[in-house]
């Protein structure tokens, strides 16, 4: 049985099939980075227009990718949300109406919960496991969520960003410095280039749930030094920059970023990753998991992937590929297939849903 995923919850539009056995036969994926990049952030209405520009091309090279007709697909799996409501609404019609004309199922999957199939699906095409009950921090530009996972596949919040998300964060820092839209994998690349300690950055104490997140106060200590540093004259030369590359280099952006900066960049990045991990390994001592998952965006960070993987976690860490850490519907189909399996499907009356909670 072969289930089409479609995901459009912000700025990619993707489409991917995948087997009820687990096997990933096309994945395709259509960025709207360019035209966001030029905003400093993702504008909902231009990402809805580009995704009904992309919505039915990319469902057709998925097809094509295949090598597959529509008789050819079970059902429809799509983003219900959380996500931009407008953006959720052109892949979620576009799956009512295939459904509709095709008299195929309709699945409505939660994008949170794509993502940590993302791990699952690879686990299993690489002939491995991942034990159950585990955790799981999905982490990326609009989430920083803590679950644990049981062995029925069932979800419990352990905890919450309670401002911005991780990956906000690093764009916003990043958008300070002058590094662009996205910025996150710019700090990722430089951080390296620095000295972790060279600038003392506050670690947030949590009142109550002490595995919430936080990253106001960090973003908010970066730019009190920015505002401390004269940095206007660099900063206005990386933004020349990017005006004359669309893409500067690792060497290009090394060449105007002084070592103070870089230092400043290696220290933000120290701290979020320990933001992320302290909570994490605190949730592996308190629950009885035998493996984490990171996945969603920021899992591409190289920073964290070696931390988490440096053995502090006391357990197995499971990462995504970087290809289905971001945004794709590889991750939407997966999630689908259990519930396909077990014969739960939704009708024509599923709503995109802005703030869609993982039960």
């Amino acid at each position: 049985m072969r289930i089409l995923g479609i995901e459009s919850s912000c700025d990619e539009t993707a489409a991917a099939i995948v087997t009820s056995d687990g096997e990933l036969t096309a994945s395709v994926v259509a960025s709207q980075i360019d035209v966001h990049g030029k905003y400093g952030g993702v504008v909902p209405e231009l990402a809805s227009r580009e995704h009904l520009r992309a919505i039915g091309p990319v469902v057709r090279g998925a097809l094509e990718q295949a090598r597959l007709g529509w008789p050819d697909i079970d059902a429809v799996a799509v983003t219900a949300g959380p996500g931009l409501v407008g953006s959720l609404l052109v892949g979620l019609t576009y799956a009512k109406a295939v459904c509709l004309v095709r008299g195929l199922p309709l699945i409505g999957v939660n994008h949170i919960e794509g993502h940590i199939h993302a791990v699952l699906l690879e686990a299993r095409q690489s002939g491995a496991e991942v034990e159950l009950p585990a955790l799981a921090l999905v982490a990326s530009g609009g989430h920083t969520h803590l679950f644990e996972v049981s062995e029925r596949m069932t979800y419990r919040l352990l905890g919450k960003t309670r401002d911005d998300a991780a990956g906000e964060a690093y764009d916003k820092v990043a958008k300070l410095l002058g590094f662009g839209y996205p910025g996150g994998p710019v700090l990722d690349k430089l951080a390296p280039y620095g000295d972790p300690d060279g600038l003392a950055l506050p670690i947030s104490k949590m009142k109550g749930n002490s595995l919430d997140f936080s990253f106001s106060g960090l973003k908010t200590a970066m730019l009190r030094w920015v505002q401390s540093q004269d940095l206007e004259g660099e900063i206005v030369t990386r933004r020349a920059l990017m005006k004359l590359h669309h893409r500067p280099s690792l060497e290009q952006w090394l060449a105007v970023t002084p070592q103070t900066t870089l230092d400043a960049v290696a220290a933000f990045q120290r701290v979020v990753i320990e933001e992320l991990l302290r909570r994490v390994g605190r949730a592996v001592e308190e629950t009885a998991a035998r493996a984490v998952i990171i996945s969603g965006g920021v899992a591409c960070n190289a920073g964290l992937r070696a931390s988490a993987q440096s053995g502090r976690l006391l357990c197995p860490v499971y990462f995504p590929a970087v290809s289905l850490s971001t945004d794709n519907a590889a991750m939407i189909a997966a999630a689908a297939v259990p519930r396909f399996l077990r014969g739960e499907f939704d009708d024509l009356t599923l709503k995109a849903q802005a703030n869609l909670a993982l039960a």
